[in-house]
């Protein structure tokens, strides 16, 4: 079967959902698209070179004996994740959209047409772990695989002990991935693991790059039910708010003027907060003291009418849910308010959630309140690339857990908890997960991805009913401290897709000595990175690819490219056997989507007509700049630069770092699943910990008792080594 191609960049340009286009297509011409995506920077003009001799170009390819078998200790984060099939997936058998039936222990398909293509053997010696886990679990044992997920970060500082392959010598061998890099000169950036010798010791992982990733979701025919409407709000019965805690964060008077998005999408339009007008809601709502479910909808009513100058007519729920929306988090804890105390007219019991997270007694999905706190409260490194580091707008690194204004947002947060604002599962520390929170009409918002959550809005899943809608709506608008005097009242989101933390890396002492196990794990991230190995890590075999008679792929628009339609089978399968969760069907049955680059097409055929409306809201306003966001470049401002996922630290920076054990990936603000993240315990229980007593007390103890002083100035030193490097390249 002819196989359609594109290029690189198409699968890692910004995802722009306006205009998207389906049909037959064009077979897919890796000529057609040689160029870089516009987002990245391009690659700089290399040097003519003579040709080489055929004996040196033979030298330098990746030839290995045909059926060299490779041991794999690679997967995602459980047994359900890796390249074969898990018994609790596979049961007694399980015929797949290619017609072929898979039993327990057998490839999946994915991984069963790199066999093919590349002629190579795998053996599965995934343990089915974390990233770092499964890393732990092999690093003593390393002559027994050949291949080994871990974290970049103990891939890099293992790499740098010899215990890992450095690939960035291999470089001239691997020509699909080197021109991924010179295309992509920040993505080297990233990767590179040792400044004076330019070592990359893993393969980087993208789940999308350039794009937002996580957003607020809200159940938006909720907010129209209480705010829209010609006259005030009534209700037969309605609950007291609770008493006032939070205070206000946004101004008490003046005007503020915000950008946004003409409610057509297309254009770009000032509006103002008219605090001299319409005062401040929660300072208004503070003032009244607790007061009932009618009167709180009805002061937010007045608020944005007088706030906005009539801007939202009597569409007012508008502001937090369309496309020239413009909330804050004052007016999120308004509504807060009023949805929790009303109850009775949203989901016709006692009681409703307000703000939770998608599994509240999962550390993994409880620290996306931390994070959505800093877009909350305009505060950097909580959602960060790389534990808590950003860039300061003098170019300094900087750690969001020694900064006072960290724990000063998270205050907030405390208040709004006890305000029975945020879930009481999540204050409980108690199971509760959105697909029930959602069902059951008994949950309003959380922030999390856009396509995975809002697949409940699908009626093949009957979890929401006629007119119930859970949708992404606008970042939060905040005051960040990006250099601009005062600060500069915006929208920005941390959220951003990059490098991935985990990555493949191939073990020193399993390829040791022999050349056909080296060159066969060389060849496999090369060809992921290739225009058909982007596809089958994306997409899976073409056999779950729609083609036309004469076998080329049936294309769709995305990003204004050309990108494969997935078949009409694995549609249907998917929503049988996943739900229409894309990312567990391609993990789990296909094998896709463990590693390298997650084009976000595939995805983005999955995401229900409700996630897409809310997303293309977010997209466009990110085109049009009413969004701002981490840019994948060394900056001229470098407040607004990402961090990137790894930085060199040398092993000895690397021993004194591992000695902060507050401040490991599984220390104190530990964001795995079974972890503890103190800043998820501040906003339960607020300042509980011994000598964090207060923000600059916390701060202080994190920086002068738990080595984070020393720990910032040993990655400030890697960083300055990696700009030199930089630099270098041109």
């Amino acid at each position: 079967m002819k196989r359609s191609k594109t290029v690189i960049a198409l699968l890692l340009t910004l995802v722009m959902f306006a205009g998207l286009l389906g049909g037959c297509g064009k077979k897919i011409d890796i000529d057609q698209f040689s160029q870089p995506a516009a987002t990245e920077a391009p690659a700089a003009a290399a040097p003519a070179a003579e040709a080489p001799a055929a004996e040196a170009a033979a030298a330098k390819e990746l030839t290995y004996a045909p059926g060299t078998t490779l041991r794999m200790a690679t997967g995602y984060n459980s047994t359900k994740t890796g390249l074969s099939l898990d018994a609790e997936v596979a049961g007694e058998g399980i015929t797949l959209a290619d017609g072929v039936t898979y039993h327990a222990g057998d490839l999946k398909p994915t991984w069963v047409e790199v066999e093919k293509r590349l002629n190579i053997k795998f053996e599965d010696k995934y343990q089915g772990n974390t990233a770092t886990n499964e890393f732990d679990y092999w690093k003593e044992r390393m002559g027994d695989v050949d291949m080994v997920s871990g974290t970049a970060a103990k891939l890099t500082e293992y790499g740098e002990q010899g215990v890992v392959v450095n690939i960035g010598e291999y470089l001239d061998m691997m020509p699909n991935f080197k021109a991924y890099l010179e295309s992509n000169p920040i993505v080297r950036l990233s990767i590179t693991g040792n400044t004076n010798t330019g070592a990359i010791y893993f393969s980087p992982y993208f789940d999308g790059v350039n794009d937002i990733e996580r957003m607020p979701l809200m159940r938006t025919d909720m907010v129209q039910k209480l705010l829209d409407g010609e006259g005030e709000f009534t209700a037969d019965k309605c609950n007291d708010t609770a008493a006032p805690v939070y205070e206000p964060y946004m101004p008490t008077s003046g005007k503020i003027e915000i950008d946004v998005v003409t409610p057509d999408g297309t254009a770009v339009e000032t509006i103002a907060k008219d605090y001299d007008a319409a005062g401040n809601i929660v300072a208004k709502m503070n003032e009244a003291g607790s007061i009932d479910g009618v009167t709180a909808v009805n002061m937010l009513r007045e608020y944005i009418d007088k706030a906005y100058n009539g801007y939202y007519g009597t569409e007012r729920s508008n502001l937090f849910i369309g496309q020239n929306a413009a909330w804050d988090a004052d007016e999120l804890v308004a509504l807060l308010r009023c949805v929790v105390a009303n109850p009775q007219t949203l989901n016709g019991t006692d009681s409703i959630q307000g703000l939770f997270s998608r599994e509240d007694n999962n550390n993994q999905r409880r620290v996306d309140v931390m994070r959505f706190a800093g877009h909350l409260f305009g505060i950097r490194g909580l959602e960060s690339r790389q534990d808590y580091l950003y860039f300061d707008v003098d170019g300094s690194l900087k750690d969001a857990r020694q900064n006072p204004d960290t724990y000063k947002a998270l205050e907030r947060m405390t208040a709004m908890g006890k305000e029975g604002l945020i879930s009481v599962n999540f204050m409980n520390n108690a199971d509760g997960k959105t697909a029930q929170y959602l069902e059951n009409d008994s949950g309003f918002m959380h922030y999390d991805y856009n396509q995975t959550q809002t697949l409940l809005n699908d009626p093949s899943q009957g979890k929401l009913q006629d007119g119930e809608k859970y949708m992404a709506v606008m970042v939060p608008v905040a005051r960040w401290m990006d250099g601009t005097e005062g600060g500069r009242y915006m929208r920005f989101t941390e959220s951003w897709r990059s490098v991935k933390v985990d990555g493949w890396g191939i073990s020193a002492a399993g390829v040791k000595g022999n050349d056909d196990k080296l060159y066969a794990a060389l060849k496999i991230i090369d060809y992921a990175y290739s225009p058909e190995g982007m596809i089958l890590m994306s997409y899976g075999p073409d056999a779950f690819i729609k083609t036309n008679p004469d076998g080329s792929y049936v294309t769709f628009m995305f990003n204004g490219q050309e990108m494969p339609e997935i078949a009409d089978a694995t549609r249907a399968e998917l929503w049988e056997k996943a739900s229409g969760n894309y990312t567990n069907y391609a993990r789990q049955y296909l094998g896709s989507t463990l590693s390298f680059a997650k084009s976000q097409a595939f995805e983005f055929q999955c995401t229900t007509d409700v996630g897409r409306e809310g997303a293309g809201y977010i997209s466009n306003a990110i085109a049009l700049g009413t969004i701002k966001h981490p840019i994948l470049a060394v900056t001229d401002n470098p407040w607004y630069m990402s961090v990137p996922t790894v930085l060199p630290t040398t092993k000895a920076e690397n021993d004194m770092i591992n000695t902060y054990t507050q401040l490991t990936p599984n220390g104190r603000f530990s964001q795995n699943k079974d972890g503890e993240n103190l800043f998820v315990n501040q906003i339960v229980s607020g300042y509980a910990e011994e000598g964090m007593g207060s923000a600059d007390a916390s701060a202080s103890k994190v920086a002068d008792e738990w080595g984070g002083k020393q720990y910032l100035a040993l990655k400030t030193d890697a960083w300055n080594r990696l700009l030199g490097y930089y630099k270098t390249l041109g």
